[in-house]
């Protein structure tokens, strides 16, 4: 029973990071092969970041109340593949933005649902999130170099249909999960100690410290692949850069079941944080070469251990009936903390190139304080 419960739930986390994997890299790719000005690129990608504070809110707590939480999913996956139809057989800048806005507007909050389900099903039946999620990151590095392969093969305005495929992939994948809100709790299991989120100073910290942690990484995600190539370094090998980081976050998602008992989310938020403090400081100082591998092995405290400890977090401090408010919250904070990032990244890295990653270990260092005052209230039990 678990491990089917588990597969499934593995195979829907593949698809959907597939997707992100192929979208990622190669949506402005389309975008630009459908004759949009670099201004209107900008926009169209900024569309996610703006829509989710209206569409996740809204989709969260209709799931809560409903008590419905795979029947959102499959309403979210489904609408998607719809709405990235319609974004494929667009054509004009004005109807593929509109058309985005309705892809985004139902397509953003599957992801909070989804980790929702995740958190609520694994917790019951006793299992770890980290096995299970790591397929997803597994599954970006295949979707990211096979995208990358048909990006070499096929004319740039034909990647959207590899994007709708993906999308279909997710749908069809999130039939097989099974109902949740029916599982009998595990008998021993304690409340939730408390019942707003808002009005939670632990959650406000533990939000605030994932948010800025995850937002630091804004200059290496923009900004990495020109550094390297600028320096010479070709696409082999700066795709295999960031498969290394992603790798080492997939090690820390499988060893999770086996952390020592002392360690608690906000540990692992202060991890992240020391993490990006050391990671983006030498980054800034143009580290040679063999030091690079290194430094993209930390990839698994700044996202790996961030990523972990508000998961882990939610999954322990959320109220039956509040889960998927609390992950609208959390995708809504991150989201604008992302996009602040990536605007004020944009705006040092044109004045100040590779030195701009400091900023970033400030902003990282920012985090791991808030998770260092979210561990000292006393409320974030161990793993």
């Amino acid at each position: 029973m678990s491990f089917g419960f588990s597969a499934r739930l593995a195979a829907v986390y593949a698809t959907a990071y597939a997707m992100v994997g192929i979208q990622l890299p190669f949506f402005p790719l389309w975008l630009n092969a459908k004759a949009l000005e670099a201004g209107m690129i900008g926009a169209v990608l900024a569309v996610p970041q703006v829509v989710r504070v209206l569409a996740i809110p809204i989709a969260t707590r209709l799931a809560d109340r409903s008590g419905a939480l795979r029947g959102a999913i499959l309403a979210a996956c489904w609408a998607s593949l719809g709405g990235y139809l319609l974004v494929g057989y667009s054509s004009g800048a004005p109807v593929i933005l509109a058309a985005f806005v309705l892809a985004s507007l139902v397509y953003t909050p599957a992801m909070p649902l989804i980790e929702t389900y995740a958190l609520r099903g694994l917790a019951v039946r006793g299992r770890a999130y980290g096995p299970v999620r790591l397929w997803g990151s597994v599954a970006f590095i295949a979707g990211t170099f096979a995208a990358g392969f048909a990006a070499d093969t096929i004319p740039a305005q034909y990647l959207i249909w590899l994007i709708v495929a993906g999308v279909a992939a997710m749908a069809l994948s999130a039939l097989a999960l099974a109902p949740v809100d029916s599982v009998t709790p595990v008998p021993d299991a304690k409340p939730a100690p408390w019942t707003s989120p808002l009005r939670d100073r632990a959650f406000i910290a533990v939000l605030a410290a994932a948010a800025l942690i995850q937002a630091s990484h804004a200059v290496y995600y923009g900004f990495s692949a020109l550094t390297w190539r600028a320096e010479g370094y070709d696409g082999t090998s700066i795709a295999a850069l960031w498969a290394l980081g992603v790798l080492a976050e997939i090690v820390l998602f499988a060893l999770q079941g086996r952390l020592p008992s002392f360690v608690t989310p906000a540990l692992l938020l202060m991890l992240g944080g020391a993490g990006g403090a050391v990671r983006w400081t030498a980054m800034a100082f143009d580290p040679p070469a063999l030091m690079l591998p290194l430094l993209q092995m930390l990839h698994a405290a700044t996202f790996g251990a961030t990523h972990l400890g508000a998961m882990t977090y939610l999954a322990r401090y959320a109220r039956a009936g509040q889960g998927a408010t609390a992950q609208g919250y959390f995708a809504i904070v991150l989201g604008l903390a992302m996009a602040a990032a990536s605007g004020l990244s944009g705006m040092l890295y044109a004045a100040f190139a590779g030195r701009s990653y400091a900023a970033m270990a400030l902003v990282a260092i920012a985090g791991g304080v808030c998770a260092l005052i979210a561990q000292r209230s006393g409320r974030v039990a161990p793993l």
